[in-house]
């Protein structure tokens, strides 16, 4: 498996959360509650598993090893991709600003999350389509397999010793109990 593969399966569960957070905000919309024990575990769910863990692989370990093989960081694709990480995590801390104002009953802070949560949603999605598509492409036809099982090693470090044994799999067990709560058809 190379670790372009690695990323797109991310990718794949990471669309579901997208889907959750949009669910959850047309029912924000349209004045339904939301749990904010939920909301809580959304926000953990992408500052850990997308942030921490999928774009740490990307930004530590394949895109040094694409500029290396020759592929530009200011004027490129990783330029691009590294913008809307950094755009990501700005909608995510108003998501959390949002919901430490809805903790303390300010209503209005619902407008704020469900902007910030469908400015993510909307970022994420298409950031994956253009990783999945035009990124790891350019990737895989770039890089050796020494160098994509190198990758992989340096994926299976990011897991055991930053992210930690088992995490992977409690953000899978949150990400199904949350799509089947928000959005059951999701995949």
């Amino acid at each position: 498996m190379k670790a372009t593969d690695i990323l797109k399966d991310e990718h794949s569960l990471i669309l579901v959360m997208l889907q959750v957070v949009d669910a959850a905000c047309a029912k924000m919309e349209s004045g339904e509650h939301v749990d904010h024990g939920d909301i809580e575990d959304m926000i953990d769910f992408i500052r850990n598993f997308a942030d921490r863990c999928h774009h740490a692989k990307e930004e530590n370990l394949l895109f040094p090893a694409m500029e290396k093989a020759g592929i530009s960081r200011d004027r490129g694709p990783i330029g691009v991709m590294l913008a809307e990480h950094t755009a990501g995590r700005n909608f995510v801390k108003g998501m959390d600003r949002a919901l430490q104002q809805l903790k303390k009953g300010d209503d209005a802070a619902t407008e704020m999350f469900i902007a910030d949560g469908q400015g993510y949603a909307s970022l994420l999605d298409g950031h994956i389509m253009k990783e999945n598509n035009v990124l790891f492409p350019m990737a895989d036809e770039l890089l050796s397999p020494e160098e994509q099982k190198g990758l992989v090693e340096g994926f299976e470090r990011v897991e055991r010793d930053e992210i930690g044994a088992g995490v992977h799999e409690k953000y899978h067990e949150l990400l199904h109990r949350l799509r089947d709560r928000y959005a059951p058809d999701a995949k």
